[in-house]
């Protein structure tokens, strides 16, 4: 791919219907494929799921808490992006903190929330620990996926959005399964 091409921004005012086919199934596919991956994932953490049902019950919450972070930071990135205004480095900074302090408050929220819920002390961590790293990681790796979809000279707002989303809930399920794994079994 060259990266002196210009980057064709989706614009739904202004393009057919084809041309935004064109524009946004590509990396809809991907997503298909990444999709079918998080099941794949999902499954090597059978045993714990196994191990305490209940575990199941706080997988959509914590991918979706994620995601909806992580799709703030990719909007108003690639909104910037879009406008010439945005700096990576400040982005950088202020998005990892704020995955940091958003972390902390709802992991511990959420950790309180479900050990009084389900009764379990160490189900409780484990969902409060889960929900703190999944949202540490999900505003980087926004931020660091729109930045190369910009860098490739592609519509961050059609291609990073998709893509983030797979990969943050990738991301989530891995960290859920890993922290549910080291806590209950």
């Amino acid at each position: 791919m060259k990266l002196d091409k210009q980057i064709v921004y989706a614009d739904d005012n202004t393009e057919t219907v084809f041309e935004l086919l064109k524009i946004r199934v590509p990396v809809l596919l991907i997503g298909l494929v990444l999709g079918a991956m998080i099941t794949l994932i999902t499954s090597r953490f059978e045993e714990v799921l196994q191990h305490d049902l209940r575990i199941a019950f706080f997988l959509p919450f914590i991918v979706y808490i994620a995601d909806a972070l992580g799709t703030q930071t990719q909007t108003i990135y690639a909104s910037d992006l879009k406008t010439g205004n945005a700096k990576f480095h400040n982005y950088l900074i202020k998005e990892s903190l704020i995955g940091l302090f958003v972390g902390l408050g709802f992991g511990t929220i959420s950790g309180f929330a479900s050990w009084f819920w389900m009764g379990s002390m160490q189900l409780g961590l484990a969902i409060g620990l889960s929900m703190f790293g999944a949202l540490l990681v999900a505003p980087i790796m926004a931020l660091l996926i729109t930045q190369i979809s910009q860098l490739l000279r592609e519509d961050p707002s059609v291609e990073a959005g998709p893509i983030t989303t797979v990969f943050q809930d990738m991301a989530s399920v891995v960290i859920y399964g890993l922290i549910c794994s080291l806590i209950l079994l």
